[in-house]
């Protein structure tokens, strides 16, 4: 899509919500300043070969000394909402139930953050678990320990009694299927595990501290809107044969129905947990009421679509007997992700025709591309542009068509480190120099902010 046929501001309600994503393990550095505690990503990062670079987050956008100078770009982009996360091991550097005292200095740069905010106009969303796990709790069992749980209410309580009279909006919890199955299953994230039963523990206790820690949250924060991000996607089978489209109904059914459905109070779907077998999860009474507890707003991460075959050998088409396709002769991001706008609008849409959430926030979409800084002193990521553009037109039609979208959040505000790839892959609309950690708006930056002023 080209610049004159791309979606205009106005094109969207009034009080629609337009904001930029980060978080805090990928940009604020800082690594052992003011009493932060190890995370569990600390600790993968010193393990050989975990990390494409070898690089670490001990630096990364020196955001936790250069704040004010991202948030001055937000503002100037013209954003009215910031979405951010806190630093669990900030806060309690050995994860707490008992092993030691909050730390006085991680809360206060979480006060001048959003006290920073507030004072560009821009509304505070705070995801309080974005991965940062302490590496205390990881040594006691990490998510697949029950205890963990009651850890997370305990930081929960803390942060939100100290930010909940100011930030209004919170996310309990950032894709739990990275978090989890990636982290306690794949071996591709923190900590680093191959147990597939491990990450479907890991999951539950996840999801049961999202619902335990609403009223905690709400308790603390009056009026606050509370939710969870979840990473989904639009799956489609590679034939219309009936072994993949049964494949399909498999493969979505952990990929998307095993965190949907108990969050709408449907608990696991019941043809998963027959596939999971002995890998199911240990599930006391009353967790599923608590999992269901209602939220504010669901939040989706869209990124790519999936399309599956039926894949019987277990190796290769794991618990659900069933492996992805490369589709030919499609666009691709440097990551390699299908760019599908289309899959944006399929996504939204299923999801408010099989669950009918009150609100959906769009808390992150973006790509990654080879982004150069040229001698003019610009990055001219056309790709990006188009792509941002694109999927910006693809949720006007969602919108159009009835879904409850009331804010995009495009990830990110700044190149990062992105997790086992490093520093290698850059989702930024801002370009980070990172030997001189300066920020330059690429031209995808330049264009959201002159979207945003019309």
């Amino acid at each position: 899509m080209s610049s004159n046929n791309a979606p205009i501001r106005k094109d969207f309600p009034a009080d629609f919500r337009w904001g930029v994503s980060t978080s805090s393990f990928q940009i604020e550095g800082a690594g052992q300043e003011d009493g932060k505690g190890e995370s569990i990503w600390d600790r993968f990062c010193k393990q050989p070969g975990r990390i494409r670079d070898g690089s670490n987050g001990n630096v990364a956008c020196d955001h936790y000394h250069l704040w004010p100078q991202d948030l001055d770009m937000a503002k100037g982009l013209g954003v009215n909402a910031y979405r951010f996360s806190v630093a669990w091991p900030r806060i309690l550097p050995n994860g707490s139930l008992g092993r030691g005292a909050v730390n006085e200095a991680g809360l206060a740069f979480y006060d001048r953050l959003v006290d920073g905010m507030l004072e560009r106009g821009l509304d505070p969303w705070c995801t309080l678990y974005h991965w940062d796990l302490p590496q205390v709790l990881q040594e006691q069992g990490g998510w697949t320990s029950r205890e963990t749980v009651a850890a997370f209410l305990e930081y929960t309580d803390i942060v939100t009694r100290r930010l909940g009279d100011r930030v209004k909006h919170w996310i309990t919890h950032n894709e739990p299927w990275c978090s989890c199955m990636m982290g306690y299953w794949e071996n591709i994230h923190a900590p680093g595990g191959t147990s597939f039963a491990d990450a479907l523990q890991a999951n539950h206790h996840v999801v049961l501290s999202h619902g335990q820690a609403i009223p905690v949250i709400r308790k603390n924060s009056a009026d606050a809107k509370v939710g969870i991000t979840l990473s989904l996607h639009p799956i489609t089978a590679a034939s219309d044969s009936a072994e993949d489209l049964a494949a399909l109904k498999r493969h979505d059914g952990l990929r998307n129905r095993w965190f949907l459905d108990p969050l709408f109070g449907r608990g696991y779907p019941a043809d998963t947990l027959e596939l999971v077998g002995d890998a199911a999860p240990e599930i006391v009474e009353g967790d599923l009421a608590a999992i269901a507890t209602p939220t504010d707003f669901l939040g989706v991460n869209y990124y790519f679509p999936e399309m599956v075959k039926d894949d019987q050998d277990p190796k290769t088409g794991g618990p659900m007997r069933a492996s992805l396709v490369e589709k030919e002769g499609v666009e691709r991001t440097g990551f390699g992700w299908e760019v599908s706008p289309q899959g944006l609008v399929d996504l939204l849409t299923r999801l408010q025709r099989d669950y009918n959430p009150p609100v959906i926030q769009l808390t992150e979409n973006g790509s990654t591309f080879e982004d150069v800084l040229t001698p003019d002193g610009r990055v001219h990521d056309k790709e990006r542009l188009s792509y941002l553009q694109r999927h910006l037109a693809a949720l006007k039609q969602a919108i159009a068509a009835g879904v409850p979208v009331k804010g995009y959040f495009a990830w990110s505000l700044l190149d990062n480190f992105e997790w086992a790839e490093g520093y290698l892959r850059r989702f930024g609309i801002a370009y980070v120099d990172y030997a001189s950690q300066r920020r330059i708006l690429k031209d995808s930056g330049l264009w959201y902010g002159r979207f945003l002023n019309e």
